[in-house]
């Protein structure tokens, strides 16, 4: 979400100052109207790597999104691209329906993909439409029958998890969301409301926005558009967990200060040994 230019504030983006500290790239480089994909993703995250390579500098890649990582180290399943006339014509018929209408839809083409999405996630529930639309195919034949070479294949990699307990971790979470809307979320998220733009895009589904319009429309309260926020917040960093320890089981669990001093000494031998493979406990 931090790509998206309208969301500088209800997605934490880096600072000015945090900045200033080393080149960031990729931030607020999208316009929310459109739907960025992981696909589109990997291309930028390889330009800007293979960059700061040709530069002698060390790519650090940094975010939540495990499919983004898995994307990079992995590679992306194979899956035909779809085309611009049958992606409009999907977007066009499944705007304004309810998530669980577009799951329902899905289900009747492509039971297998639908039994695997939330039926709350209108994205990836699209996406899996239009994928069948465009083969004749589910989704999920195309994701088990083989992947394109991963991006940073036959590179040394550290991949860490930063882990913090949960409990500080929801406090923290919940004291952030509070710390953006004093820094104005509620206008910025006015802003992007004010466009107009399709619901189910991935900018207006960010955490805090849906909870944000419908304050702004009078249908909730802020204190409950906060909460909500917050919540939603909380309940994406559990599935975070999850998600890495079952689909990235080479990350290694570490405090923030104990990946500190693991990444310190992994670079200081160049990569020359295996990052060290630390438990969490």
């Amino acid at each position: 979400m931090q790509v998206y230019r309208d969301l500088r504030i209800i997605t934490a983006r880096p600072t000015e100052d945090e900045t200033a500290l080393a080149p960031h790239r990729l931030y607020g480089t999208v316009d929310a109207a459109e739907a960025f994909s992981v696909g589109r993703w990997v291309e930028a995250a390889a330009a800007e790597i293979g960059a700061a390579r040709t530069a002698g500098a060390l790519p650090v890649v940094v975010g939540g999104t495990g499919l983004y990582f898995r994307a990079l180290t992995a590679g992306l399943s194979a899956i035909p691209p779809v085309s611009p006339e049958v992606r409009e014509r999907v977007r066009r018929e499944a705007s304004g329906r309810a998530p669980a209408d577009l799951h329902a839809a899905l289900a009747a083409k492509d039971p297998e993909t639908a039994e695997g999405l939330r039926p709350s996630d209108p994205q990836r529930i699209i996406r899996a439409i239009e994928v069948f639309e465009a083969t004749g195919r589910p989704l999920v034949h195309w994701q088990r029958d083989g992947r394109e070479a991963a991006v940073l294949s036959g590179f040394d990699i550290a991949t860490v998890f930063l882990a913090v307990e949960r409990e500080p971790l929801r406090q923290r979470i919940d004291r952030r969301f509070e710390a953006m809307m004093a820094a104005g979320a509620l206008d910025e998220v006015a802003a992007l409301a004010a466009r107009r733009l399709d619901p189910a895009l991935p900018a207006m589904r960010a955490h805090g926005v849906p909870g944000l319009i419908a304050h702004l429309a009078g249908e909730v309260s802020l204190a409950d558009a906060v909460a909500r926020g917050q919540r939603d917040t909380r309940a994406y960093a559990k599935r975070q967990e999850t998600w890495f320890r079952n689909q990235m089981p080479e990350a290694r669990w570490l405090p923030p200060v104990r990946a500190g001093e693991a990444l310190a000494r992994w670079l200081d031998a160049d990569g020359a040994a295996p990052f060290p493979a630390v438990s969490s406990a």
